[in-house]
């Protein structure tokens, strides 16, 4: 199985390229159009800012190639917000796999929110075999609405999507990398997809 990991410049790429050796599998990655298209299955990881990750995408003309893959694709991060349809981010308009705002948090608690938030009504075969509101780990300024795209939510000054879904596309705000068992279990769950 080959699993691509979509390199556009926005961080968390060794971490998630160690999480996977730690599950067997020797990822690449790669901005390579037909390596990207040619893979069994892709992550769309990311740490960084929207509008200058969207801006390189665009560049590069990953923007289509992503929008266009039919493999299983996973949003992380950044990653779940740049599938979305617009951030709030310096204004960006992302990719619109989902038809979904991504929203700045208003400061009522500290932002970003960094540290670990469960998961709840979670609603995809990426959370088999887990236990019931498991916690994972978050860094972000940014959240994506609740819509009919979420597949899990949690709350952190209001209740925001964690995880999205459509047809072949699937994202998670949390960082699996980061999140120990849990996260290994969420990463397994979606190479086995």
């Amino acid at each position: 199985m080959s699993v691509v990991i979509v390199n556009y410049n926005a961080g968390n790429v060794q971490s998630v390229t160690y999480a996977l050796q730690r599950l067997g599998v020797e990822p690449i990655l790669s901005a390579d159009p037909d390596i990207i298209r040619s893979a069994d299955k892709v992550i769309f990881p990311g740490v960084g800012e929207a509008s200058t990750a969207m801006n390189f995408l665009r560049k590069q003309g990953l923007d289509q190639v992503i929008e266009s893959l039919k493999q299983p694709v996973f949003g992380v991060c950044l990653g779940l917000q740049l599938m979305c349809k617009h951030s709030e981010e310096n204004d960006a308009d992302c990719l619109g796999i989902f038809d979904v705002q991504v929203r700045k948090f208003e400061p009522k608690l500290k932002v970003p929110q960094m540290g670990w938030n469960n998961l709840e009504n979670m609603n995809s075969p990426l959370f088999a075999d887990l236990p019931e509101e498991p916690y994972v780990y978050y860094v972000h300024s940014y959240y994506a609405e609740l819509s009919e795209y979420t597949v899990a939510e949690t709350e952190y000054v209001n209740r925001f999507s964690a995880a999205l879904q459509k047809d072949n596309f699937y994202a998670l705000q949390a960082h699996p990398e980061k999140s120990g068992k849990v996260g290994e279990q969420i990463l397994s769950n979606f190479l086995k997809l």
